[in-house]
């Protein structure tokens, strides 16, 4: 009986035998070699830290659901970038980051993206509405018409979810 394979060699045969095809895969979706490349590495990455790869039975479409994940990141990621650059080009052009200011802003904003993503669709809401309108607790509480003490929850949950952005954890 042979021993057991470790997590290296199992991703290490996975690779070799699917890199090729995931990363044309990926090319067709995005159109890009270096995009795709990017996201199949990513993917490998994200295989490299999973459980019990000995009995994947079917690694394409292990591989695609990791892959298409990361896809969902990355048009999230370029259309939160192209708001960004629309938003900067309707500004004043003295206001212009530099690139790395620019990749730091993009990185908050993907994280409070992921933040609100988290949220339940009321708690989402209100939390916009006190942040980004300025509405008083009261005003949200009858624009989705629940109770003050259901408002301050909602913003509960949406606080303790930036605390862990602040904190790295989320």
């Amino acid at each position: 009986m042979s021993p057991p394979a470790s997590t290296a060699d199992v991703v290490g045969s996975l690779y070799s035998s699917h890199h090729g095809w995931l990363h044309n895969w990926l090319w067709r979706k995005v159109g890009c070699r270096d995009g795709a490349a990017d996201i199949a590495h990513d993917t490998f990455l994200r295989v490299l830290s999973a459980d019990a790869l000995e009995t994947l039975r079917e690694p394409r479409a292990y591989l695609t659901t990791i892959a298409n994940g990361l896809l969902v990141n990355h048009w999230r990621r370029l259309t939160l970038e192209r708001a960004y650059l629309e938003a900067l080009a309707m500004q004043d052009g003295a206001l212009e980051p530099s690139p790395e200011e620019r990749a730091l802003t993009i990185e908050a904003l993907m994280q409070v993206d992921a933040m609100l993503a988290r949220l339940a669709p009321k708690a989402r809401e209100a939390f916009l509405l006190s942040q980004i309108d300025g509405l008083t607790y009261a005003a949200i509480a009858e624009q989705l018409q629940v109770s003050d003490r259901m408002v301050k929850k909602y913003m509960a949950q949406a606080m303790l979810q930036c605390l862990l952005i602040g904190n790295g954890d989320a």
